[in-house]
């Protein structure tokens, strides 16, 4: 494989280096960007209508800085939209008007819903406003996009992480346009409901019925949740239990509708071509449809990067066939891949967007190295074989990123894809038909009793597999740096038999040496005795580290809120997740910590030194570091603070 083979390929890596040179810096004005592309373009013309080539490079060298500033002006364009921008009148509104963007999610003791904000109220009276709201209700009857509502008092601005390695939930919503939330109760007035039936919502309101006809035609409740997710991409109202039953087999992506499905889609779609003798205008028409129907179908399911990116892919493959040409695979993935950036660069972001692509990639790339280890006998064996490869390349590409994010990784994948996926493919065979025939009186009641069935044997099935021993290997780190490395030794192992072995064998070296050199600073930069402290202003949490030994003391820290907002710096640092708990005296309202002779006052949140006195003392939250200087106390009132002795 020739990097040079594949343009689209070379040219991505500059878009998404602008986008991450937006996300940087910030505030920068979009003339320069712009006029910057402009100059670009005209020395670019000029250049090209020379008689005399000045060579290859600086048309190319040209080219590249265009795109990066391409992706610098798209990132820095929607950061200047209202996507991004915080409206603080909202914050502090007396009331406000906002219309419902769709259907309730039901939680444990209320329903979740969306509001896009219409105007606001405050000490001048009433005026236009806009921003998005998550707001949690105790209705009596649910709420139907389209809907607008009076919400008296105004909405909090969701809080930034305050603790290291913490998941930015704020960060997550705020790429999506949400910035505030409140729970409404049932203190809201539903102020209009006339356009409930406009043709934005109309989309919105087919998919309701839909999943409306699964819930009535399907008769077991754990099958039309399966159902739901796997044929509509329906998947918040998954059971904990069941969900997690799919993500321990290494199966979730099931569950979400993907490329997987649109892929199978376009394998049915194309199936009566195999029958059919058409002219040459037919089968373009055919094919037409076929690009119609895969996109309503990527609409219909919610429009997710992977089903955008599968459908892109597809399309563009069926316009080769269209043409009679097949494009390169490579090109295609780029592609699709730089018009998602271009309409919305935050995509980059997204972990499905990454998941998607690296999976795709591992594919082309790894799966016919894979499948060329056995030629099977016959086509039972091959089908399998060549599924095996499939699974196997795309765990290899993606288990890096699986494990930077998640920290887990299904010990039991291979098994379980080789026999969900192909029951998988089963339930979408009689699950469209049951979508489309589901009006039909025995037909569709047989179909969604099918469905059911079939469905219940794959939830069976996976539940048996998640009980193996040794199912799920938990609390997995991957730096940065290693995750490239992993990537990096799979494009060489792409390339070893039609690539320059010495440079690879170089590049491997080099990899290696990066590799080991991130690891020694990292260690040479870990205290051997040190103290991370963390308070929300309620209680206090320690975890204390003298060598190889970790404990911790709790007081009064919120038992529920360690796993999401201390754990993730745990399993960062590759500490147990219920350390040894140490030893305090109480004296008074004083507990006094031999471990180092230093004492806390759980009233004040104060700590004071004693002969043990800390070197350095540094307060950390998600994103900063901050030095502070060393005294005789540390008053930890809020927030999370390293203490090095």
């Amino acid at each position: 494989m020739r990097f040079a083979d594949f343009p689209f390929l070379r040219y991505l890596p500059f878009l998404i280096a602008g986008v991450l040179f937006s996300q940087a810096k910030t505030d920068i004005p979009l003339w320069i960007p712009s006029t910057f592309i402009a100059v670009l373009w005209i020395a670019y013309l000029i250049l090209a209508s020379q008689k005399e080539s000045s060579g290859q490079l600086t048309p190319a060298f040209l080219g590249y800085l265009m795109l990066f500033t391409a992706g610098l002006l798209f990132s820095e364009i929607q950061k200047k939209g209202s996507y991004y921008v915080v409206n603080h009148n909202l914050e502090y509104a007396q009331s406000y008007l906002a219309r419902v963007e769709k259907y309730d999610l039901e939680k444990p003791n209320s329903f979740e819903n969306l509001l896009e904000v219409i105007a606001v109220s405050d000490s001048l009276g009433w005026k236009k406003s806009k921003g998005k709201v998550l707001i949690y209700h105790k209705g009596k009857l649910p709420f139907v996009p389209g809907q607008v509502i009076l919400v008296e008092k105004s909405p909090e601005k969701i809080p930034s992480p305050i603790f290291p390695n913490e998941f930015d939930y704020s960060g997550f919503l705020a790429r999506k346009g949400i910035h505030f939330r409140q729970f409404i109760g049932e203190k809201f007035v539903i102020f209009d409901s006339s356009e409930v039936d406009h043709p934005k919502y109309w989309l919105s309101n087919f998919r309701k019925e839909l999943v409306g006809i699964v819930q009535t035609k399907v008769p077991d409740p754990e099958s039309q949740q399966i159902a739901a997710a796997l044929l509509l991409g329906q998947k918040e109202n998954l059971d904990k239990e069941i969900k997690n039953a799919y993500a321990e087999t290494g199966t979730m992506h099931i569950l979400a509708v993907s490329g997987l499905h649109v892929g199978i889609i376009y394998a049915i779609l194309l199936f009566p071509l195999k029958g059919l003798r058409l002219r040459s205008k037919q089968k373009k028409g055919y094919l037409f449809a076929v690009i119609i129907l895969i996109w309503t179908y990527a609409v219909l399911t919610g429009f997710s990067p992977s089903v955008v990116r599968a459908a892109t892919m597809f399309s563009l493959f069926t316009v080769g066939q269209m043409r009679e040409r097949k494009p390169s695979s490579f090109n295609i993935l780029a592609f699709s891949a730089m018009i998602m950036i271009v309409i919305n660069p935050d995509v980059i972001f997204e972990v499905g967007f990454q998941l998607s692509y690296v999976a795709v990639a591992g594919i082309l790339l790894i799966q016919p190295l894979i499948a060329r280890f056995w030629i099977p006998p016959n086509m039972v064996l091959e089908y399998f074989w060549q599924l095996t490869a499939v699974s196997i390349a795309a765990q290899l590409a993606t288990f890096p990123l699986s494990v930077y994010y998640f920290h887990i990784f299904p010990s039991y994948f291979l098994i379980a894809n080789l026999v969900i996926i192909p029951l998988s493919f089963l339930v979408m065979q009689f699950g469209i038909p049951f979508l489309v025939f589901s009006w039909v009186p025995f037909l569709g009641a047989f179909l969604g009793w099918v469905v059911s069935g079939l469905i219940g044997v794959q939830n069976w099935i996976t539940r048996a597999i998640q009980l193996f021993p040794g199912g799920n290997l938990e609390r997995l780190t991957i730096t940065f740096a290693g995750m490239l490395l992993v990537w990096s030794i799979l494009i060489i192992w792409a390339n070893w038999e039609l690539g320059n072995r010495r440079k690879l064998v170089y590049s491997s070296i080099c990899l290696f040496l990066i590799w080991s050199g991130d690891r020694l600073v990292r260690e040479w930069n870990q205290s051997a005795q040190e103290m991370l402290l963390f308070s929300d202003g309620k209680g206090t949490l320690m975890d204390l580290k003298i060598g190889s030994k970790n404990f911790s003391w709790n007081e009064n820290f919120p038992t529920e809120q360690i796993s999401f907002s201390i754990d993730p710096n745990r399993i960062a640092f590759q500490r147990p997740q219920l350390p040894e708990s140490t030893v305090a005296y109480k004296t008074d309202s004083v507990l006094t910590f031999p471990i180092w002779d230093f004492s806390y006052n759980p009233t004040s949140q104060k700590i004071h030194w004693g002969s043990v006195k800390p070197k350095s003392v540094r307060e950390f939250s998600f994103s900063k570091f901050k030095e502070l200087p060393i005294s005789d106390s540390l008053y930890a009132k809020s927030g999370a603070f390293q203490i090095v002795f």
